[in-house]
């Protein structure tokens, strides 16, 4: 049985607008693919999820028509269920180790994820949250609310403390609101997930910025037996070459979050414009570098991805290479930027080398050698730097006994724990930017460290109080 592939908007329509690309299985799709599973005795799919869904499970539930069900069982390990099954690399995780990748025609287990969701889901309503007394519930704080910070205050909600999540900006989402496109990841679709989580009692707090508002030492006296730390990683990375700094380069961030948060592509209904001229080059190609080419192509404009190495070495998922190249993505590769001038038209001239490749490095990729003599010129009216993110040292700078690596990443124990007693951390915050998924993978963990912190300092005291 063929392997069933997710209909799509058509790449002339769909640059023309911020849509959902992906159009999801119709229910006879669903049924057709579910139909394939195997159903092993030893389901390593299971094992390639960072947070180890059972995959046969919900997959059978889907054959049996049990959508709410299925629905169910996903949610028993993964309390953003829509989000991961639109934007997760499944390809790299649960469907590579299916016993049918050997035959190149594994399940395509992310497709299901995301249709049980959209078929499963009931309409959540909030319920008012309600202060605990101390006798109550346990409290525990959560500082940021993308995908490590929602999964912690939802584990530990199921758990059952009291939960408190704060967010700095206005909305709540982290990157899944303000770094990932509307075509990839709608934002009602968030606000779904946000309900639900809101749903299990999970009390969040926006416009607090913790460091500033609160320090970590005032989210203890406030009553708060832990805290964890999901903050992500909000600081763009730079070149560090001349010109970086010009009118009219963009890191990715703040394009990004231009585009998603602040809706620029809508001018003038929204007031916050964002100025691109006919051509414009990106940085990088990770995932962040292909959702900037794809906004900027949607903005009617030519682009082009600057990339060091060959298609084979992108880190961005295949899905989004492919829907790149179909919206008209130019590749430059084996190019490597030296330095940005501006010409006499007062556009913006990146000086270049050609690069080939040598030896792996550290990270298994062959390493970019460059060719002498191979300088030559690119002429853009703007550039994109996505060449990933560190995160932000802000709550490091004002809480110095947080011990942090030289990057800015905080450093943790085996348990997660933080230099300070009691804070924990996990996800970008700790890994540098890494993917959704693994990211809630940590959470998870760090979550069950927490719970047995606060079980042990109860004994402890029971003991002690003797």
């Amino acid at each position: 049985m063929a392997r069933q592939e997710v209909k799509k908007q058509l790449p002339l329509e769909r640059v023309k607008n911020f849509l959902e690309v992906s159009l999801g299985f119709s229910e006879e799709q669903a049924l057709e693919e579910a139909g394939r599973c195997l159903n092993c005795n030893n389901p390593l799919c299971v094992k390639g999820c960072p947070v180890e869904i059972d995959i046969p499970a919900f997959i059978q539930l889907i054959k049996e028509k049990k959508y709410k069900q299925a629905l169910a069982k996903i949610k028993e390990k993964n309390n953003l269920p829509a989000i991961c099954g639109r934007v997760c690399p499944q390809e790299d995780q649960c469907e590579s180790a299916c016993v049918l990748a050997k035959k190149k025609v594994p399940i395509n287990i992310g497709a299901l994820e995301r249709f049980a969701s959209d078929f499963g889901e009931e309409k959540i309503y909030s319920q008012p949250i309600k202060e605990p007394t101390l006798q109550e519930k346990i409290k525990i704080a959560v500082v940021g609310s993308g995908p490590a910070g929602l999964t912690a205050a939802a584990d530990l909600a199921k758990i059952g403390y009291f939960v408190r999540l704060f967010e700095s900006l206005h909305l709540a989402g982290g990157v899944l609101r303000y770094g990932i496109p509307e075509f990839r990841l709608p934002k009602d679709i968030v606000e779904r997930e946000l309900a639900y989580i809101r749903s299990l009692g999970v009390d969040i707090r926006t416009d607090v910025l913790i460091g500033s508002t609160y320090s970590i030492k005032d989210l203890f006296n406030l009553g708060f037996r832990a805290v964890f730390l999901g903050l992500g990683a909000g600081l763009p990375q730079f070149l560090g070459i001349e010109g970086e700094n010009l009118p009219g380069v963009y890191s990715a961030n703040e394009f990004l979050t231009r585009i998603n948060l602040m809706k620029a592509h809508q001018f003038p209904e929204y007031a916050t414009p964002i100025k691109l001229g006919k051509k414009v080059a990106v940085i990088g190609a990770g995932n962040v570098a292909f959702d900037c080419a794809r906004c900027a192509v949607r903005l009617a404009k030519q682009v082009i991805i600057l990339y060091r190495r060959t298609e084979e070495e992108m880190p961005a998922r295949k899905e989004e290479i492919a829907n790149a190249k179909e919206e008209g993505v130019e590749f430059r590769l084996l190019t490597q930027p030296k330095r940005i001038i501006k010409n006499q038209e007062n556009q913006l001239r990146i000086e270049c080398l050609r690069m080939e490749l040598g030896s792996p490095d550290e990270s298994g990729r062959r390493r970019p050698v460059e060719q002498l003599n191979s300088n030559f010129f690119i002429e853009v009216d703007n550039i994109i730097v996505a060449i990933g993110q560190s995160p932000n040292p802000l709550l490091a700078k004002l809480t110095p006994e947080l011990k942090t690596h030289p990057r800015g990443m905080v450093m943790i124990n085996d348990d997660y724990m933080t230099s300070i007693p009691g804070v924990f951390a996990a996800g970008d915050i700790v890994s540098g930017a890494d993917t959704v998924i693994s990211a809630m993978g940590a959470a998870k963990r760090a979550v069950q460290s927490i719970d047995k912190f606060i079980k042990y300092q109860d004994k402890y005291n029971t003991l002690r109080s003797r």
